[in-house]
């Protein structure tokens, strides 16, 4: 299903940035590690997007694997909620990195080799179609409402971020 297969090669594109974030941390360079996880931050809401607002969707309307799909959503937000808080300043900046990455590491995993499989055999070669519409009763996603990263500042200040975007 191509769907599936686009959403496993995101998972892949993920996994280069946060190597290079890892590298970045362990030459002791924190300005470099902000700005490729900044990087890797949009890359993550755009997928997460897609995720939430159409493989997970569609198998919420079949009713198929709802515990798994909102384990998951859960860990989209919990990771959030990491990134939302970095300090760089902070003296456990780079330990607070690694533990996200791991958790990210272990989040694609899980999805590569658990939810995405089973949604092939369960929505079948029709898969789904991504929707835009809050599902009623459950947090939106982040297509769908302000993303906490935007409303607040970034963890770095500017001088330390040359030609950087803050964490959108």
């Amino acid at each position: 299903m191509q769907p599936i297969a686009e959403l496993m090669d995101e998972h892949t594109e993920l996994v280069e940035p946060a190597d290079r974030v890892r590298q970045d941390l362990a030459s002791g360079d924190p300005a470099a590690a902000m700005a490729r996880l900044a990087t890797l931050v949009a890359h993550l809401d755009r997928h997460v997007h897609r995720e939430e607002d159409g493989i997970f969707r569609a198998l919420r309307d079949v009713g198929e694997f709802v515990d798994e799909v909102d384990a998951l959503e859960g860990e989209h937000r919990d990771l959030e909620a990491t990134i939302v808080d970095l300090d760089s300043g902070s003296p456990d900046f780079g330990a607070t990195i690694a533990r996200l990455l791991g958790d990210l590491d272990e989040h694609v995993e899980r999805e590569n080799l658990g939810i995405f499989p089973v949604s092939v055999v369960n929505l079948g070669a029709a898969g789904w179609a991504p929707s835009t519409r809050p599902t009623p009763g459950r947090p939106a996603s982040c297509s769908t409402r302000k993303s906490r990263m935007s409303g607040r500042p970034h963890p770095m200040p500017p001088e330390t971020r040359p030609g950087r975007q803050p964490l959108r």
